[in-house]
């Protein structure tokens, strides 16, 4: 499939995405609010739209619904596109108390950002174009190079919390963006929906990451905190993510795709990111 490929999008994963197409020879353009080829909301925006084969979302949700689809539902409906991507996360499927989750499991969305990305993905199952395959990309915790725990230990800023059981998903931008290219070069059946899930191999804790990370930085970890402890000096956001637990399989995934993660775990994924320093 030789995509002309349009990024919705381009932070810190649709930089990423672009510059993947880009080293696996498509044609790749942007769409955003600023630096893009295409201003967000603009006729210019609905051209690239209509001049692409493969268009991937990386927008949130906002509380009025789907900024994307409001501002250019229309052109993605009337499109010739073969493939569409909506960057979703695994929040959709709630806690789950450390237990495995597949593709094939049903969401189950407690928060309320959770909740907006579920509602979000079920908008966008009815925007496609009938020629379309579209693959809802429900990505884990990201990191990369500039975000990562090195640089929260760096920093001074890294928190080593301990909550036994408490496990969850990350993911490596890089491998976002490789997941994209290989669902555009395997897509579904015009007309399919797939979950994909941009995930690693390995959930784990996070005081595990934030001990890796000082490792290879040569320094000290720092002290483990109880959970209980730590919450009262949390965010409410932080509150909600240390209120879930599960563990991401991405089987089904790769078996679609023929993707898989570049960094099954984030020992890889962290001494890449150093070594590229």
């Amino acid at each position: 499939m030789d995509a002309i490929l349009a990024v919705i999008g381009p932070g810190f994963t649709g930089r990423a995405i672009v510059a993947a197409a880009r080293s696996a020879g498509m044609q790749a353009q942007t769409i955003g609010r600023a630096s893009a080829d295409a201003a967000f909301g603009t006729p210019a925006a609905d051209a690239l739209i209509a001049g692409a084969t493969a268009l991937v979302s990386t927008v949130p949700p906002s509380p009025a619904g789907d900024p994307v689809l409001a501002a250019h539902g229309p052109a993605i409906r009337g499109s010739r596109l073969r493939w569409v991507g909506y960057c979703s996360t695994t929040g959709v499927y709630g806690d789950r108390a450390g237990a495995w989750v597949d593709e094939a499991t049903p969401p189950a969305p407690s928060q309320p950002r959770s909740i907006a990305r579920l509602a979000a993905e079920n908008a966008w199952r009815a925007a496609v174009p009938p020629g379309a395959g579209l693959d809802l990309i429900r990505i884990a915790g990201i990191y990369g190079p500039g975000r990562s725990q090195l640089d929260d230990v760096r920093a001074g800023t890294a928190r080593r919390v301990v909550k036994p059981g408490h496990l969850f998903g990350r993911i490596h931008v890089a491998d976002i963006a490789g997941l994209v290219i290989a669902a555009i070069r395997r897509p579904p059946e015009p007309g399919g929906v797939r979950v994909l899930h941009a995930t690693d191999d390995t959930p784990a804790p996070s005081a595990d990451v934030v001990a890796e990370a000082a490792r290879l930085l040569g320094v000290a970890a720092p002290p483990e905190i109880p959970f209980d402890q730590a919450v009262a000096t949390m965010s409410p956001m932080a509150r909600s993510f240390w209120s879930e637990s599960r563990r991401l399989c991405n089987a089904a995934t790769k078996a679609a795709t023929g993707w898989s993660p570049r960094y099954p775990s984030f020992r890889q994924g962290l001494a890449a990111i150093l070594a590229s320093e």
